[in-house]
Protein backbone atom coordinates (compact mmCIF):
# COMPACT_ATOMS: atom_id res chain seq x y z
CA UNK A 1 0.00 0.00 0.00
CA UNK A 2 1.15 3.53 -0.68
CA UNK A 3 0.00 7.20 0.34
CA UNK A 4 -1.08 10.17 -1.78
CA UNK A 5 -1.00 14.22 -0.76
CA UNK A 6 -4.41 15.27 -0.88
CA UNK A 7 -3.96 18.91 -1.28
CA UNK A 8 -6.96 21.32 -1.54
CA UNK A 9 -7.67 23.15 -4.16
CA UNK A 10 -11.00 24.34 -3.95
CA UNK A 11 -14.09 25.01 -0.70
CA UNK A 12 -17.07 26.52 -1.17
CA UNK A 13 -20.53 25.96 0.56
CA UNK A 14 -21.84 26.07 -2.60
CA UNK A 15 -22.10 22.07 -3.98
CA UNK A 16 -22.63 22.48 -7.52
CA UNK A 17 -19.78 24.57 -7.57
CA UNK A 18 -17.63 21.71 -6.43
CA UNK A 19 -19.13 19.48 -8.67
CA UNK A 20 -18.31 22.22 -11.85
CA UNK A 21 -14.66 21.65 -10.47
CA UNK A 22 -14.44 18.09 -10.37
CA UNK A 23 -16.27 17.69 -13.72
CA UNK A 24 -13.54 19.83 -15.23
CA UNK A 25 -10.85 18.37 -13.36
CA UNK A 26 -12.12 14.91 -14.55
CA UNK A 27 -12.35 16.28 -18.14
CA UNK A 28 -8.54 17.44 -17.91
CA UNK A 29 -7.38 13.95 -16.65
CA UNK A 30 -7.23 10.53 -18.52
CA UNK A 31 -10.27 8.46 -17.41
CA UNK A 32 -11.03 6.04 -19.65
CA UNK A 33 -11.00 3.22 -17.03
CA UNK A 34 -11.90 5.33 -14.79
CA UNK A 35 -13.63 4.37 -11.48
CA UNK A 36 -14.74 5.60 -8.38
CA UNK A 37 -14.60 5.20 -4.46
CA UNK A 38 -17.23 5.92 -1.89
CA UNK A 39 -16.79 6.54 2.16
CA UNK A 40 -19.46 8.88 3.86
CA UNK A 41 -21.11 8.42 7.20
CA UNK A 42 -24.91 8.02 7.38
CA UNK A 43 -27.13 9.10 9.64
CA UNK A 44 -30.73 9.13 8.74
CA UNK A 45 -33.36 6.61 7.25
CA UNK A 46 -34.37 9.01 4.47
CA UNK A 47 -30.31 9.54 3.40
CA UNK A 48 -29.85 5.99 3.44
CA UNK A 49 -33.30 4.96 1.21
CA UNK A 50 -31.48 7.75 -1.40
CA UNK A 51 -28.09 6.09 -1.19
CA UNK A 52 -28.99 2.27 -1.03
CA UNK A 53 -31.25 3.54 -4.22
CA UNK A 54 -28.01 4.64 -6.04
CA UNK A 55 -25.92 1.89 -4.80
CA UNK A 56 -28.19 -1.36 -4.06
CA UNK A 57 -24.88 -3.38 -3.06
CA UNK A 58 -24.11 -1.00 -0.27
CA UNK A 59 -20.71 -2.05 1.93
CA UNK A 60 -21.34 -0.99 5.52
CA UNK A 61 -21.20 -1.30 9.03
CA UNK A 62 -22.37 0.41 12.30
CA UNK A 63 -20.10 3.83 13.39
CA UNK A 64 -20.43 2.01 16.76
CA UNK A 65 -18.30 -0.81 15.22
CA UNK A 66 -19.03 -4.04 12.75
CA UNK A 67 -20.57 -6.44 15.85
CA UNK A 68 -23.41 -3.63 16.21
CA UNK A 69 -24.01 -4.10 12.46
CA UNK A 70 -22.91 -4.68 9.21
CA UNK A 71 -23.51 -5.79 5.49
CA UNK A 72 -21.27 -8.63 5.83
CA UNK A 73 -23.28 -9.81 8.66
CA UNK A 74 -26.57 -9.33 6.50
CA UNK A 75 -28.07 -6.64 9.09
CA UNK A 76 -30.65 -3.85 7.75
CA UNK A 77 -28.94 -0.74 8.04
CA UNK A 78 -31.35 1.15 8.70
CA UNK A 79 -32.04 -0.75 12.29
CA UNK A 80 -27.77 0.01 12.89
CA UNK A 81 -27.59 3.94 12.01
CA UNK A 82 -25.51 5.95 12.43
CA UNK A 83 -23.36 4.12 9.37
CA UNK A 84 -19.80 4.27 7.34
CA UNK A 85 -20.31 3.47 4.19
CA UNK A 86 -16.99 1.96 2.08
CA UNK A 87 -18.32 1.10 -1.31
CA UNK A 88 -15.32 0.75 -4.19
CA UNK A 89 -14.82 0.21 -7.48
CA UNK A 90 -17.66 1.90 -9.22
CA UNK A 91 -18.53 3.00 -12.35
CA UNK A 92 -17.83 6.78 -12.66
CA UNK A 93 -21.49 7.67 -13.51
CA UNK A 94 -22.65 7.01 -9.60
CA UNK A 95 -20.58 9.79 -8.25
CA UNK A 96 -22.91 12.74 -8.37
CA UNK A 97 -26.08 10.58 -8.07
CA UNK A 98 -24.54 9.34 -5.04
CA UNK A 99 -23.39 12.78 -4.12
CA UNK A 100 -26.57 14.07 -4.83
CA UNK A 101 -28.55 11.51 -2.41
CA UNK A 102 -26.04 12.80 0.63
CA UNK A 103 -28.40 15.66 1.62
CA UNK A 104 -26.82 17.42 4.77
CA UNK A 105 -24.77 13.63 5.64
CA UNK A 106 -20.74 13.84 4.78
CA UNK A 107 -18.39 11.41 2.42
CA UNK A 108 -15.54 11.63 0.69
CA UNK A 109 -15.69 10.70 -3.14
CA UNK A 110 -12.88 9.54 -4.65
CA UNK A 111 -12.14 9.28 -8.77
CA UNK A 112 -9.52 6.51 -9.59
CA UNK A 113 -8.15 8.61 -13.01
CA UNK A 114 -5.73 6.65 -15.17
CA UNK A 115 -3.37 9.63 -15.57
CA UNK A 116 -2.72 13.41 -14.93
CA UNK A 117 -1.26 14.16 -18.54
CA UNK A 118 1.52 16.04 -19.66
CA UNK A 119 0.97 19.95 -19.82
CA UNK A 120 4.27 20.78 -21.95
CA UNK A 121 3.53 24.71 -21.42
CA UNK A 122 3.68 24.64 -17.27
CA UNK A 123 6.59 22.35 -17.60
CA UNK A 124 4.40 19.16 -16.28
CA UNK A 125 5.41 15.92 -16.62
CA UNK A 126 2.53 12.64 -17.09
CA UNK A 127 1.52 11.31 -13.20
CA UNK A 128 0.54 7.82 -14.03
CA UNK A 129 -2.70 6.19 -12.15
CA UNK A 130 -0.73 5.65 -9.22
CA UNK A 131 -0.92 8.68 -8.37
CA UNK A 132 -3.54 10.23 -10.21
CA UNK A 133 -6.79 10.78 -7.68
CA UNK A 134 -9.15 13.50 -7.55
CA UNK A 135 -11.34 13.51 -3.97
CA UNK A 136 -14.37 15.32 -3.23
CA UNK A 137 -15.68 15.83 0.20
CA UNK A 138 -18.94 16.73 0.42
CA UNK A 139 -20.10 18.31 4.23
CA UNK A 140 -16.73 17.47 5.58
CA UNK A 141 -13.53 19.57 5.60
CA UNK A 142 -11.44 16.31 5.76
CA UNK A 143 -11.26 12.90 3.67
CA UNK A 144 -12.42 11.33 6.75
CA UNK A 145 -15.52 13.16 7.73
CA UNK A 146 -13.84 13.65 11.49
CA UNK A 147 -14.53 17.50 10.52
CA UNK A 148 -17.90 17.66 9.71
CA UNK A 149 -18.76 21.43 8.08
CA UNK A 150 -21.18 23.06 5.72
CA UNK A 151 -18.78 23.45 3.02
CA UNK A 152 -17.27 20.67 0.05
CA UNK A 153 -13.84 20.51 -0.36
CA UNK A 154 -12.00 19.60 -4.10
CA UNK A 155 -8.94 17.78 -3.28
CA UNK A 156 -6.28 16.55 -5.96
CA UNK A 157 -3.67 13.99 -5.22
CA UNK A 158 -0.04 14.12 -5.94
CA UNK A 159 3.15 12.09 -5.13
CA UNK A 160 4.63 13.98 -2.52
CA UNK A 161 4.57 17.64 -1.44
CA UNK A 162 7.50 18.70 -3.52
CA UNK A 163 8.91 20.49 -6.50
CA UNK A 164 6.88 19.50 -9.71
CA UNK A 165 4.13 17.62 -7.67
CA UNK A 166 3.32 21.11 -6.11
CA UNK A 167 3.70 22.57 -9.40
CA UNK A 168 0.52 20.70 -10.51
CA UNK A 169 -1.73 21.04 -7.68
CA UNK A 170 -0.82 25.09 -8.38
CA UNK A 171 -1.86 24.63 -12.00
CA UNK A 172 -5.03 22.45 -11.26
CA UNK A 173 -6.68 24.85 -8.77
CA UNK A 174 -5.71 27.41 -11.23
CA UNK A 175 -7.81 25.35 -13.87
CA UNK A 176 -11.03 25.56 -11.60
CA UNK A 177 -10.97 29.19 -10.02
CA UNK A 178 -9.49 27.75 -6.94
CA UNK A 179 -5.91 27.88 -5.02
CA UNK A 180 -3.50 25.74 -3.04
CA UNK A 181 -3.81 27.08 0.30
CA UNK A 182 -0.85 23.92 1.83
CA UNK A 183 -3.48 22.16 3.24
CA UNK A 184 -2.47 18.59 2.47
CA UNK A 185 -3.76 15.16 4.25
CA UNK A 186 -2.35 11.91 4.25
CA UNK A 187 -4.29 9.62 1.52
CA UNK A 188 -3.49 6.08 2.03
CA UNK A 189 -4.58 4.53 -1.44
Amino acid sequence: MSNSAAAAVLTTSDLSEAIRAVRTLVALADIEQGEVDFEAVIRSQDVLAHVRHVLPRLEWWASAGEEHGSSKSGDDPADCLPIRVFDWCRPVDRAEPFIAALGPDSAAVRWDLDAWPAVPEAGLEAISQKYAYLTLTVNSRDLYQDEPSQDHTVHVHVRNRNGDQIDRVHWLAGQVGGRFTGRVELAPL
